[in-house]
């Protein structure tokens, strides 16, 4: 491509958008992706077609309830997934078989199964894939940067702590011995006028599979290598909906990883009281010339004024080019068929170092990750 041509944008089907709307808004973001139609099965209950309808809407562009049709009829080069997780690799091999490039959101899915027909499908049709992360947050390049100068010397211990400050429901403890269980979907479902639905879908999900991709991600780009065996303890200790699903709200986990790396995390879902920002998310490396303490939320500001809603987050991030970023990363892999930042493969030892946590924290022994 010469220096005169303008640069191609590129089209995107939004295939199912039922839960949070950052990851197509952020697409949209880029001057180069557009998106084109919404799509989904025909054969999803009544919530999933008001929010997908709700979405193109906002848009202005059309909802088409076949994927099929969709993918063929509207002249798209990618597909962006927001739908609930278990649904999430269904649709990218779809897209994927379509020759389609795709984006999907986090997690990658319940299922390793699911994650390795993904793979598989991916690579075989040789599209780009892209799991919606946070790598490219301020705090994280510069961290990058830092490890990559070796400033610090060799790297040899990283730990994260990933406290995510959102209420979930009813507090453990608050309801009575007679009441029903809380109904995951159903709670969920209502979760999401507040945003903290990230969890929707049949199958319960505890932090760490909902959030754990943040933190191993970052993990894993600092590192430069994967995670070979885990340790952990997993709690229901905040949430009465947590309790009632056997999902956990609050962990643990020690990485044995590659070369000798020591990682490790904790994360939970803490309430909203219990932080004036989104959470205490902080990451400690320690190097054999240096260590480094760095705050995820930096740089931010204070906002404090009468009348404000207690809802609302007084500290607020500035600075945040994070999806304007990662849609430029997706753009130049297409152009120069690179490397994304966290493609499927990525995500995939994501996920399976996540059931390995949970395994290990069912079992109280070390697991291996497979």
């Amino acid at each position: 491509m010469g220096n005169g041509e303008s640069k191609k944008r590129f089209r995107a089907a939004v295939l199912s958008v039922v839960k949070h709307a950052y990851v197509p808004n952020g697409v949209a973001a880029h001057p180069r992706f557009e998106l084109a139609v919404v799509a989904d099965d025909a054969d999803q209950p009544d919530w999933v077609h008001q929010r997908n309808e709700a979405f193109a809407y906002q848009h202005n562009i059309p909802y088409v309830r076949d994927v099929a049709q969709a993918l063929t009829d509207y002249d798209v080069d990618l597909a962006v997934i927001s739908s609930e997780a278990e649904r999430h690799c269904d649709l990218g091999v779809r897209a994927a078989a379509a020759g389609l490039h795709v984006i999907l959101d986090k997690p990658l899915s319940t299922q390793l199964s699911e994650c390795d027909r993904l793979v598989a499908e991916v690579d075989e049709r040789g599209v780009k894939s892209l799991l919606w992360n946070r790598n490219y947050l301020p705090a994280l390049v510069q961290a990058r940067e830092l490890v990559q100068s070796g400033t610090l010397g060799q790297l040899q211990a990283i730990h994260v702590d990933f406290y995510f400050a959102k209420d979930a429901g009813p507090p453990r403890g608050s309801r009575g011995p007679d009441d029903p269980p809380i109904n995951w979907l159903e709670s969920l479902i209502a979760a999401h006028v507040d945003g903290s639905d990230g969890g929707v879908g049949n199958k319960p999900m505890g932090e760490l599979e909902i959030e754990g991709i943040y933190p191993l991600a970052y993990i894993r780009m600092l590192s430069g290598v994967e995670v070979e065996k885990v340790f952990a303890r997993t709690a229901a200790h905040f949430h009465q909906r947590n309790v009632d699903n056997q999902v956990d709200d609050l962990a643990t986990v020690t990485l044995q990883m590659q070369g000798g790396l020591i990682g490790s995390l904790c994360i939970g879902r803490i309430g909203a009281a219990s932080h004036p920002d989104i959470g205490e998310i902080k990451l400690h490396l320690v190097g054999s010339e240096g260590s480094l303490v760095i705050s995820e939320a930096r740089p931010e500001v204070a906002v404090y004024y009468r009348g404000q809603d207690r809802q609302e987050f007084p500290h607020r991030r500035i600075a945040g080019e994070n999806d304007f970023l990662l849609m430029e990363n997706f753009a130049q892999a297409i152009d120069h068929n690179g490397p994304t930042i966290l493609d499927v493969r990525g995500g995939r030892q994501i996920a399976a170092t996540v059931a390995a946590a949970l395994e290990s924290g069912q079992s109280g022994q070390l697991v291996r990750v497979s």
